[in-house]
C-alpha cells in the first residue's frame, strides 16, 4: 500500500478533491523535479521511467489547478506558484522522512556509541562528514573518533578502542575485513625544496632510486611498507631506505631537512603544506585506495550505517583536482 499525505492526517498545503488524497510518489517527485529542473535525472534519481516523472507530475498539476513547471525543448523552471509549493513543502516532507527514519533506526537498536578511527587526514575528513550527515538523520546515535598512530595501525582496532576504521589500503589480515575501496587518490613524492626532483613536474616510480625513502618505525605489516614504501622500482633497481619515524610531523621535518623523501597521498600537499618541502605527483603509479574495516568477529546495524552513510560522503567528495581524492 502507498503511503498517503493530506487530509486526515499529516498538515500539508495541497488542495485536493475530497476523497482523493496526495500520493507520496507525487510529493517526492515533485521536490526531486524541483531539485534537478530535468526530467532525465529525477526518473534516475528516482529509479522511475521519464513517461512515469511527467505522468505524476501532471497529476499533482491538476490537483493543483496550474502549471508547477513551466517546460520547453532546452529547459524547466518552477513557475511562482511551483517555487512557492516547493518552499512550502520540503521542510515539513524532509522532516518526515528524517522521523521515519529515526523511527527504523531506534527499532534496528541503531543507537549507543560507535567508534571510529582514522588513519590519515583525508579519511579523516571522510569521517567527520560522515557524522554531520548522521547528526541531522540520526541523531540518537553518536560517534567519537580518534586518529590512528602511524606505527601500530591495527592495534587500537584489535584490542577493541575502535568499532569501524576508516583507512589506507591494503589490508591482508586474518582477523580484519575490509569493506569496498570508498576513495581513490594519486601519490606524491615529498622532497626537500633544494632537491633536484622538486624542480620536475612529476616523477616517476623509477626515479625514487635516486633518494632514500624514509620508512616507518613500529608493528608495521611487510606487504604494507611495501605497497607504500617500496623497496625496489619497477625495473629492479634499489630504492635506499631513509630513518624510521614514528609519526608524520618527524617525517615532514627530516623531509625539510633532506634527510630523504616521502611517498604519500596527494592530500598531504592540501593538508602539510609547508616551507622547505615540495610536493611532487608520482607518474604511472597505482592510486592508493580509502575505505573502512572492522573486527571479523564483530558487526552490528550502527556499523552498516555509517558504512552506507559513508559511501553517500564519498560520492559528494569527488574535488576538481585530479590529483587530489576521488570517488572510486
Amino acid at each position: 500500500m502507498i503511503a498517503t499525505f493530506g487530509k486526515p492526517g499529516l498538515p500539508i498545503d495541497v488542495p485536493c478533491d475530497p476523497g482523493d488524497d496526495v500520493e507520496q510518489n507525487e510529493l517526492e517527485c515533485f521536490l526531486v523535479l524541483a531539485e534537478e529542473l530535468h526530467f532525465g535525472r529525477t526518473a534516475t534519481r528516482l529509479h522511475l521511467s521519464r513517461a512515469r516523472v511527467s505522468q505524476l507530475t501532471q497529476k499533482l498539476e491538476r490537483r493543483v489547478g496550474a502549471p508547477l513547471f513551466t517546460r520547453t525543448s532546452r529547459r524547466v523552471t518552477l513557475t511562482s506558484l511551483g517555487s512557492r509549493l516547493h518552499d512550502d513543502l520540503e521542510p515539513h516532507y524532509r522532516g518526515i522522512k528524517n522521523a521515519l527514519d529515526r523511527a527504523v533506526a531506534s527499532a534496528r537498536g541503531i543507537e549507543g556509541v560507535l567508534h571510529v578511527g582514522f588513519s590519515t587526514p583525508l579519511a579523516g575528513e571522510m569521517v567527520m562528514k560522515t557524522i554531520e550527515k548522521l547528526r541531522i538523520t540520526h541523531p540518537e546515535l553518536a560517534v567519537e573518533v580518534c586518529e590512528v598512530p602511524l606505527s601500530d595501525p591495527y592495534g587500537m582496532l584489535r584490542k577493541g578502542d575502535f568499532d569501524l576504521q576508516l583507512t589506507d589500503f591494503p589490508v591482508r589480515e586474518d582477523d580484519l575485513t575490509r569493506g569496498p575501496t570508498l576513495l581513490t587518490e594519486d601519490r606524491v613524492l615529498a622532497v626537500a625544496a633544494g632537491h633536484p626532483l622538486a624542480e620536475r613536474d612529476t616523477v616517476t616510480l623509477e626515479d625514487l632510486a635516486r633518494v632514500p625513502l624514509l620508512t616507518i618505525a613500529g608493528d608495521i605489516p611487510e606487504y604494507w611498507l611495501e605497497h607504500q614504501l617500496p623497496t625496489r622500482t619497477p625495473s629492479g633497481r634499489p630504492i635506499a631506505r631513509g630513518s624510521s619515524v614514528t609519526n608524520f610531523q618527524e617525517a615532514l621535518t627530516l623531509v625539510a631537512g633532506g634527510k630523504g623523501a616521502l611517498l604519500s597521498g596527494a592530500h598531504v600537499a592540501l593538508y602539510h603544506g609547508r616551507p622547505g618541502i615540495s610536493y611532487v605527483p608520482v607518474e604511472g603509479d597505482k592510486p592508493l585506495g580509502y575505505g573502512l574495516m572492522w573486527r571479523s568477529d564483530g558487526g552490528n546495524r550502527a556499523m552498516e550505517l555509517f558504512g552506507r552513510v559513508a559511501g553517500e560522503v564519498a560520492r559528494d567528495m569527488a574535488p576538481a583536482d585530479p590529483r587530489r581524492a576521488i570517488h572510486s
